[in-house]
């Protein structure tokens, strides 16, 4: 049975869709049966960021609405054979996405996929609260920014409060995802510190992913950044980070330090 994660924030433009293909992508690459979901009905992007915006015929809203069948809404990678795509609608209105016909599709996906990974829309509206509804696992991205780290917080209480595990008195698993990270503007003061952020959301800490035009070029290509450039500092960011969702412990670097994340918070609290 597939673990169903969504990617989530309280604010938009922090790289939610990017880090859904990358996750998708890496753990694809390692074997697992992966599809990721667009739940962003009337502006996806999630197909073209993996480039498979020509290919879509059908979407999650036809599905819903009986007109067509999940597997031929359904696109499979041209790279990756295990990863697949649902695209969500560009021209349908919100409306249409019914919880009942999310419910039968997240659970049709479950027999079919190790991860079903929902690409949910920015903020707390219908879209977002259907993403998260049947959630695993979470991942919270953010930026190191105070107003990105303030609408973080409180995705995190609705985690806690409005999917199907806290209505059923279970905690959802959450993890924070950092990107966009600068370790000069971080320590000019000019954006919040890894620490500062862990210290306000108090989550575990799944990956933080540096600044870095590799991660804009990748999306304007169409391809994931780890499949356009593994060796790139974001690539391997989150290739950690998937591994990390799979359960092995992989040691956290700041990008730029060249102590790891746990030695400098061990060498702060010793002194």
């Amino acid at each position: 049975m597939a673990k169903v994660l969504v990617v989530t924030s309280g604010k938009g433009g922090v790289g939610k869709t990017t880090s859904t293909a990358a996750l998708g992508a890496a753990l694809a690459q390692s074997g697992q049966k992966v599809v990721v979901v667009d739940f962003d009905v009337g502006l996806r992007n999630l197909d073209i960021v993996m480039g498979a915006e020509r290919r879509v015929v059908f979407d999650m809203i036809n599905v819903i609405q009986g007109e067509a069948k999940l597997s031929q809404a359904l696109i499979r990678d041209k790279r990756i054979e295990s990863l697949s795509i649902l695209p969500a609608s560009q021209t349908r209105d919100k409306d249409a996405l019914t919880s009942e016909g999310v419910e039968k599709i997240i659970a049709e996906l479950r027999t079919m996929f190790d991860w079903v990974i929902c690409d949910s829309p920015a903020g707390i509206e219908r879209g977002a609260s259907l993403a998260m509804h049947h959630a695993d696992v979470a991942v919270i991205v953010t930026n190191p920014e105070v107003s990105s780290v303030r609408d973080s917080d409180r995705i995190i209480g609705l985690l806690d409060s409005k999917t199907d595990k806290a209505e059923k008195g279970e905690r959802i698993e959450k993890h924070l995802l950092l990107t966009r990270y600068d370790p000069v503007r971080a320590a000019r003061g000019d954006m919040l510190k890894t620490e500062d952020v862990l210290e306000i959301l108090s989550i575990p800490l799944l990956g933080i992913i540096p600044e870095s035009p590799e991660v804009l070029r990748a999306s304007n290509l169409g391809t994931p950044v780890v499949l356009s450039n593994p060796d790139a500092a974001p690539s391997r960011a989150y290739l950690d980070a998937a591994r990390r969702l799979m359960g092995e412990e992989v040691p956290m670097t700041v990008p730029g330090e060249k102590r790891s994340l746990m030695t400098k918070l061990f060498g702060r609290r010793v002194a």
